[in-house]
């Protein structure tokens, strides 16, 4: 009998970074709003989403594949920024209702 090989196992789903990072830009957003004043909040959001960038480099570089990875960044980047920006509409309408 010959000699078995080990079968190839299938690469890792990349996406998976996408959505942690989109899932931690979202929980940052919130918890920001929540936290702090109207004044400071921009300026926090756009530390946040820089953290956020960082983010998606370091899980897409220690995902190890070179195929795909200014698509996956991009989509990271991207998907940070639309929802970080929806979450501070949110709260950007809400300050103009007048509170009850």
């Amino acid at each position: 009998m010959g000699v078995m090989s080990e079968p190839a196992l299938a690469p890792r789903n990349a996406f998976h970074g996408v959505i942690a990072v989109w899932a931690v830009s979202l929980v940052a957003a919130i918890v920001l709003g929540i936290l702090l004043p109207e004044e400071v909040r921009v300026q926090w959001l756009l530390l946040a989403f820089g953290g956020a960038l960082l983010l998606s480099f370091a899980v897409q570089l220690a995902y190890g594949r070179a195929q795909g990875f200014i698509v996956r960044v991009a989509a990271s980047v991207i998907g940070a920024l639309v929802l970080m920006g929806l979450v501070s509409a949110v709260f950007g309408l809400s300050a103009l209702v007048p509170a009850l």
